[in-house]
């Protein structure tokens, strides 16, 4: 019951169906190409439509203040008011944040 494999007869088939399929390589690389582009655009449909649960928006309401140290905000502004430029530099940084 043993048969003897030839490699050789492995090797003609094989080259015998890549052959084959070397027509239909274009077809098979646009299919490929369309089905992983299909998914993509449905997963972001999908995850674009989701709702938030509510344990995120409650985390995402939770404000951490910042809490500077006492001294260091007296230091600050001693050192503004020994400074001019500096002292000007903060007006203008509390008058307009978003200026250069």
């Amino acid at each position: 019951m043993s048969k003897d494999i030839d490699v050789k007869e492995i090797s003609n088939a094989l080259q015998a169906s890549v052959k084959r399929l070397q027509r239909y390589v274009g077809f098979l690389f646009l299919i490929s190409t369309l089905g992983i582009y299909s998914f993509l655009v449905f997963q972001i449909g999908s995850l674009s439509q989701a709702e938030p649960s509510d344990e995120d928006v409650a985390q995402q309401n939770t404000v951490k203040r910042l809490k500077a140290d006492p001294d260091s905000i007296e230091k600050i502004k001693q050192l503004e008011d020994q400074n001019v430029g500096v002292q000007s530099l903060f007006e203008a940084a509390r008058d307009n944040p978003f200026q250069d």
